[in-house]
């Protein structure tokens, strides 16, 4: 196989395998990586209509020491379904190798080789591709991305992570510095060792006022070993997108659908309604009205924390679930959450606009529940479909007028939906999937 990667990338993560992790650690706990929740995955790339079973195969391109190969084996343990965990990293393998056999798992093919030598490998088709913090590591990301979808069924979905250019600012003038300091009065460059060392010595003395300092809170690596400091600040081939960028590249040049998703947030990030707090300027109404694109753009930099991308690309939009389709089921995900307890706080203020301030992920905004909306939210249960909601919603109905039809109760819904949809506490899915979780 021809050497189709970078030297230095790979001799980093045959030293320095990442992410970090002591295989021991799965004895106790399972990491769940945010895209990777199978209803997840069925409601952005299968129009929730997928039964991860017939034989569901899934690449996890750049599967490091396993985080998102493990979780999907677990979900996925008990079925016909193959993941294959590729990467050019024989110590990562290793290292998710132990945490397989841990966890007992033998629905994984581990393949040693760069995510490039996919099209000699003859690993057939894939329902679902991750690649998550790989292609921003790549000499040429778009040959990585057109790869992956030679790899890729018409019908599948890829769940990408990339970074964020403008959260990530501070990393990159803490990775201009260092590239200074290392090289300094000398023309010989520091090796791994003295580089980490001189990193972690600034780091413990630079001023407050350093762009990185400032904003340090919205990064972990380098609080977990010399993986993580070289990672972060040290790499020798690493990119950044903006929103823009990303629409420009999967969505323009190669015509996918994005569906952004950041972890524990949701869309909330990529929307300026839900950026801009619960007192927005008197400009908010008429941003909520711009292409969803310039949202996004626009978002992004308002925000200024988003240090990734996370997102899944498909064929179409019609690869999402569609809100107004009376046979779909509604059910809450991420939180223990009930409808009597969402009916409660969108029901607090008696059908009126009301303040949502969402805990876990920090979102506060004004939302209009609708007249109907705290009393369609008490009857989710993650079994009942929206026609068998708005058929018992009609059933209990006492008004002198006639009961809304379905056309008018899914419009009175609308905003509800889409506020705890964004957060991803409101998914749906097909009846004609079994759920797997």
């Amino acid at each position: 196989m021809p050497q189709n990667y970078l030297p230095k990338v790979k001799s980093q993560y045959e030293a320095l395998p990442y992410p970090p992790c002591n295989p021991q650690d799965d004895k106790k706990r399972l990491v769940m990586t945010w895209l990777e929740d199978l209803p997840m995955i069925n409601h952005y790339c299968f129009a929730g209509k997928q039964s991860f079973s017939q034989g569901f195969r899934v690449l996890v391109a750049g599967g490091g020491t396993g985080d998102a190969t493990i979780f999907l084996a677990e979900q996925l343990r008990g079925t016909d379904a193959e993941i294959v965990h590729l990467d050019m990293s024989h110590a990562s393998i290793l290292l998710a190798q132990e945490r397989a056999k841990i966890r007992g798992l033998t629905n994984i093919t581990w393949t040693h080789y760069s995510l490039l030598s996919l099209p000699a490998l003859g690993l057939g088709k894939f329902d679902y591709i991750n690649c998550s913090g790989v292609l921003h590591h790549l000499a040429d990301p778009d040959l990585g991305l057109r790869v992956l979808l030679s790899a890729l069924k018409p019908e599948g979905a890829i769940g990408l992570m990339v970074y964020g250019t403008t959260g990530r600012t501070g990393v990159y003038q803490m990775q201009a510095l260092m590239r200074l300091v290392n090289q300094s009065g000398t023309e010989q460059e520091a090796d791994d060792s003295r580089k980490i060392a001189n990193t972690r010595d600034l780091l413990g003395s630079l001023p407050a006022s350093n762009w990185f300092m400032a904003s340090e809170s919205l990064y972990n690596d380098h609080k977990v070993g010399d993986a993580g400091i070289y990672d972060l600040l040290l790499h020798s081939q690493d990119r950044s997108y903006s929103v823009g960028e990303l629409f420009d590249w999967l969505g323009d040049q190669h015509g996918l659908h994005l569906s952004f998703s950041d972890v524990q947030r949701g869309r909330s990030p990529y929307l300026p309604h839900m950026v801009l707090g619960s007192k927005p300027p008197a400009m908010a109404a008429e941003l909520r009205r711009l292409p969803l694109r310039r949202q996004y753009e626009m978002a992004e930099l308002m925000i200024g924390n988003l240090i990734t991308h996370s997102l899944y690309l498909t064929r179409g939009a019609a690869c999402v679930a569609p809100y107004g389709d009376a046979a779909y089921i509604p059910f809450f995900y991420h939180e223990p959450l009930t409808g009597e307890m969402a009916a409660q706080v969108f029901g607090s203020n008696k059908g009126q606009p009301f303040r949502l301030s969402h805990q876990h992920s920090g979102v506060s905004l004004m939302v209009n529940p609708g007249k109907y909306g705290a009393r369609i939210l008490a009857l989710i249960d993650g079994k009942k479909s929206f026609g068998d909601i708005f058929d018992q919603f009609r059933a209990a109905w006492h008004g002198q007028a006639a009961a809304p039809d379905n056309a008018a109760l899914f419009a009175d819904f609308a905003e509800s939906y889409d506020t705890l949809n964004a957060l991803e506490r409101l998914l749906l899915r097909h009846p004609d999937a079994t759920s797997s979780r």
